[in-house]
């Protein structure tokens, strides 16, 4: 059973944000939390004085400077830490295998510009099945503020993330099978007592481009069909988690625009991506890719057939 919270940390301010946030994550799962830092032997030949000694007690001391941070913070949840020896991408996708979320931190450029997301956490996102969290880096006063935040201890703020005063925004596809997606972001939502809102966006048939007069009418009926199977594609997992606050937004337009739209102080934005495995790298899909690298808000990129 996949009963931990793993995180990446390697000693920068990015990954120190994605561990606060994953220790947060462990809490509300209430399972351990576990800090990864892959030892890379291939720094060597890049930086002659890193040698493999060096790049041990870096290893260690990027961990064990972490892990004494998240136990004063929060003496009551267990934490393990580790240092393969590998790839940092292929390190971290293996040390996911065996997890409930990976969890990674990357830089925010500030404003709408979004994340700044390195080939590390890119490549560990196609590399691996286990749902993976992007968490921009913020500021002291963000994490202060989410720190001194009563019951979870997650504040409202769209830096470190979850609040039960933000909401769960999910992005769907009525073309494609989004279980797996719906169903994280209906436990997520269950776990911080939050709302959750689903994104859909449709475009018009390419047919309909060649109509001079097009019917607005037909468009209604259109929107309408596409709210319907919506709603038909939400009642299982409205049935199975009838706690869970749901609220619908279907309109026309281009999926990464709604879905950043809608993201704007959300606590988490949940996305899919296929699962392919393609020999010219990672391949996230074009409305992930916008969400990933322009939502303000941590991202949850998760995978499904």
């Amino acid at each position: 059973m996949k009963n931990h919270v793993t995180v990446g940390v390697d000693g920068s301010d990015e990954s120190r944000t994605a561990a606060r946030w994953a220790a947060h994550e462990a809490l509300l799962r209430q399972v351990p939390l576990r800090l990864v830092h892959a030892v890379d032997w291939l720094l060597d030949p890049v930086l002659p004085g890193v040698g493999p000694q060096s790049a041990d007690t870096w290893a260690d001391r990027a961990v064990t400077e972490a892990a004494e941070e998240l136990r004063g913070r929060h003496p009551n949840l267990q934490i393990t830490t580790r240092c393969p020896t590998g790839r940092p991408a292929a390190a971290l996708a293996a040390e996911a295998a065996d997890s409930a979320l990976l969890v990674l931190g990357s830089r925010g450029l500030g404003g709408l510009t979004g994340f700044l997301v390195g080939s590390v956490a890119l490549s560990a996102v196609a590399a691996t099945d286990t749902p993976v969290v992007l968490v921009r880096s913020t500021d002291e006063r963000q994490e202060a503020a989410s720190d001194s935040a009563p019951g979870t201890g997650f504040g409202t703020g769209a830096g470190t993330g979850a609040g039960t005063g933000a909401g769960i925004v999910v992005g769907v596809d009525i073309q494609e099978a989004c279980d797996r997606v719906l169903t994280f972001a209906f436990e997520e939502a269950e776990r911080r007592g939050c709302r959750l809102q689903v994104v859909h966006s449709w475009k018009m048939p390419p047919a309909y481009g060649y109509v001079p007069l097009f019917d607005s009418d037909s468009e209604r009926d259109i929107e309408r069909s596409v709210t319907r199977t919506v709603e038909d594609m939400l009642l299982p997992w409205r049935h199975k988690f009838p706690a869970v606050d749901v609220t619908t937004r279907v309109s026309r337009g281009s999926a990464g625009e709604r879905l950043l739209h809608a993201s704007r102080g959300a606590a988490l934005v949940v996305v899919g991506r296929r699962l392919r495995h393609s020999p010219l790298g990672p391949h996230l899909g074009p409305v992930a890719h916008a969400v990933l690298h322009h939502a303000a808000a941590p991202v949850a990129i998760v995978a499904h057939p």
